[in-house]
């Protein structure tokens, strides 16, 4: 991005629209996050979890890394965590030479749990809006999901 078209979006409505995003999302994820205490599994380790529950299944530990943008050290030690809580199994491929890491019964059990709980804790507070805001907040999630899209 150039000076120029930078300069111009700092302090700009774009700007202004997107610090509000910004702070919203903190506010929001913090508050469910108390949520997952419920569950007794450290965010980073849920948030891997979820990667290969919700993410299309079985990952090598580089690809896992990849997914949560974090270094294949770091992801190591969230993986042995894991797989300690019995969670999170490894598996080698068919010709024996990867590893590949694949969410067990009951780690795919806790990840729907604290799903759903989540998930009614955001119904609730969407439940005190009319029908015509909810209808206008589902809209806008599409603009979310088209920004995050962007990044």
């Amino acid at each position: 991005m150039t000076d120029v078209k930078s300069k111009r979006l700092l302090g700009g409505p774009a700007f202004l629209t997107a610090d509000r995003l910004h702070s919203a999302a903190i506010h929001l994820l913090r508050r469910l996050r108390v949520r997952d205490r419920e569950s007794g599994v450290g965010p980073a380790q849920l948030s891997a979890l979820s990667v290969l529950v919700l993410g299309g299944g079985p990952r090598s530990l580089g690809e896992l890394a990849e997914a949560e943008q974090v270094r294949p050290p770091t992801m190591s030690r969230i993986v042995a965590g894991l797989v300690r809580a019995g969670l999170v199994r490894r598996g080698k491929t068919e010709d024996g030479r990867r590893v590949r890491l694949e969410a067990t019964a009951k780690g795919t059990k806790i990840l729907q749990q604290g799903r759903r709980r989540r998930v009614e804790s955001l119904a609730k507070a969407v439940s005190s809006f009319s029908d015509k805001e909810q209808q206008q907040l589902g809209e806008l999630i599409g603009l979310l999901q088209q920004v995050i899209r962007n990044l």
